[in-house]
């Protein structure tokens, strides 16, 4: 093995110990009742011919976020966003803050707050006989995003 350095396994962050917190104008939500989340970016690579070389160059230029989760069927606050945008065409942005902390990891804490959220589809009702618990699926995009909290490098980077 040599000197490499070796991950502690408690550094892994445990993701159950999460927080959400969704702000839709100016109420901020505990929104508890997700159950997972993802968000990420995705960069466009715009191909780049170069004269005098066979291959392809590539530029990043720009990008877009998504986001997508599940929550339990348990609130309405999604929903009266897209009863205002069908009644009044205006679609309100919020924003979503997920901090992921884990007490036993070195890694610490990080906190993202993702801007100008908006929901792509919206669930208004459902039931299912028989259920015991009913989720439902939620996605997105969103502008841009801040970090005021990133995780501690651990030994050996």
């Amino acid at each position: 093995m040599g000197n490499n350095a070796i991950m502690d396994a408690k550094d892994a962050v445990y993701g159950g110990l999460a927080e959400c917190f969704i702000t839709i104008e100016g109420r901020r939500y505990n929104f508890m009742s997700m159950t997972n989340f993802e968000s990420k970016w995705e960069v466009n690579v715009t191909d780049v011919p170069i004269l005098g070389k066979v291959g392809m160059g590539h530029k990043a230029a720009g990008g877009k976020g998504s986001w997508s989760g599940t929550a339990h069927y348990n609130q309405s606050c999604f929903r009266k966003l897209a009863d205002t945008y069908q009644k009044t065409g205006v679609m309100p942005y919020f924003e979503i803050q997920v901090s992921n902390e884990d007490p036993t990891s070195a890694a610490g804490r990080q906190t993202v707050i993702h801007r100008g959220c908006l929901c792509d589809s919206f669930i208004l009702s459902k039931f299912e006989a028989g259920e015991e618990i009913m989720d439902e699926e939620l996605s997105g995009t969103f502008e841009s995003w801040d970090m005021p909290e990133t995780f501690q490098e651990l030994k050996g980077y």
